[in-house]
């Protein structure tokens, strides 16, 4: 990949304009699960589940739904921009990750869940 292509897809990712809703503001069962670090941002720029125990059916099933979304819309934005879908994730999760609530859990570099 290019700089010319690294810097605007870099650009067009971190910006909050080009972050879908579901990015900006999940369901409120999403949320409420964010919030008792059931759920985190992960460094794949997908949801993952800090303690999958505590999660029921219909948290799997919005989180499922909501890493769908992120998919798609990660594969079109690389598309257009000549890159991987692990890039683009990978770059929107640190976006999402650096902007995670206090008291939220992310995953860091090393994959190990962190509170913020």
């Amino acid at each position: 990949m290019s700089k010319h292509h690294f810097s605007f897809l870099a650009g067009a990712v971190l910006s909050l304009a080009a972050l879908p809703a579901f990015a900006l503001a999940a369901s409120s069962i999403v949320e409420d699960a964010k919030d008792r670090c059931i759920v985190g941002e992960q460094v794949d720029g997908y949801l993952g589940f800090v303690d999958e125990s505590a999660a029921d059916t219909a948290l799997k099933r919005e989180v499922r739904d909501i890493n769908q979304q992120r998919k798609a819309f990660y594969a079109d934005l690389a598309a257009r921009n000549g890159v991987t879908i692990d890039v683009t994730a990978a770059l929107t999760a640190e976006k999402l990750i650096n902007g995670a609530d206090a008291g939220e859990c992310v995953q860091d570099a090393s994959g190990a869940w962190v509170k913020r």
